[in-house]
This record gives C-alpha cells, sequence and structure tokens, in this order.
C-alpha cells in the first residue's frame, strides 16, 4: 500500500494566498471604508410615491413647508438638524405623533395623505446597538 505524497507550500500557494487576503480587504474597504465624505443630511417629500421636493437640511435654516395631498394638508417644519409635521388635518395624526426626525434613514409617513418624508445622507450615528430583544 502506498503512503500519500508530503505535501509542502510553494511559491503559487503563497500567492493565491496573498490574492485572497488583498480581495478581502479591497471589499473591506468598498464596504467599510471611504464614508468620511457623508452628504448633508437632506429630506425626500414623496406623494403618491413620486418624489416632489428634496430639501437639504443645512440650507433650509428653519423654515415650514405645506404638502397638500389627497385632499388632507400637512405643516412640516424644518430645522439644520431635524424635520417633523407640526400640525396635519388627516384623522390619525400619525404623521404629528412620530415627532422629530434627525438621523439618515427615519422617516415620517402620513397614510391618509400618501405623504412621505424620509431623511437620506448625514453622518452615520453609531449608537452601540446591535440589536434589541425582548
Amino acid at each position: 500500500m502506498r503512503s500519500s505524497p508530503e505535501l509542502r507550500p510553494n511559491f503559487w500557494d503563497a500567492l493565491v494566498a496573498l490574492a485572497v487576503v488583498l480581495l478581502a480587504a479591497g471589499c473591506a474597504f468598498a464596504v467599510w471604508g471611504g464614508q468620511n465624505g457623508a452628504a448633508a443630511l437632506t429630506a425626500v417629500v414623496s406623494v403618491d410615491g413620486v418624489e416632489t421636493e428634496r430639501l437639504v437640511l443645512a440650507d433650509t435654516g428653519e423654515t415650514e413647508r405645506t404638502v397638500e395631498s389627497n385632499g388632507y394638508t400637512l405643516c412640516l417644519r424644518l430645522t439644520e438638524t431635524e424635520v417633523w409635521v407640526e400640525e396635519a388635518d388627516c384623522p390619525t395624526q400619525d404623521c404629528v405623533h412620530t415627532g422629530h426626525i434627525s438621523r439618515s434613514g427615519q422617516s415620517i409617513v402620513c397614510l391618509p395623505a400618501r405623504v412621505i418624508i424620509t431623511l437620506e445622507g448625514g453622518q452615520p450615528v453609531d449608537n452601540g446597538v446591535d440589536i434589541v430583544v425582548g
């Protein structure tokens, strides 16, 4: 019976290992690196699924906007750091009760008026919480 030959790493094995490490580092940089130049925080207003306004919060100062849709009126309040619906004449008032939004990815939704206000861009906020169970 023959014993298996002794396998030793050679030059090509090292080259493949180096290529894998470089590829992994490149992928990691593409996913997590290079996010220092984040865009300014922007409020995107959509009515019936169609984007109607895109407002850069840093440029607006403290302003008020009115959005009319589907027979309802929403009064939006914008500052340099946050957005909220100050008043609305919709029956459920969920958009008013949502309160202030100030981080990228947060949104305010008014179902009766079919209006969505979403924040995009801005610096990512790390609050240290990955998951909440309970």
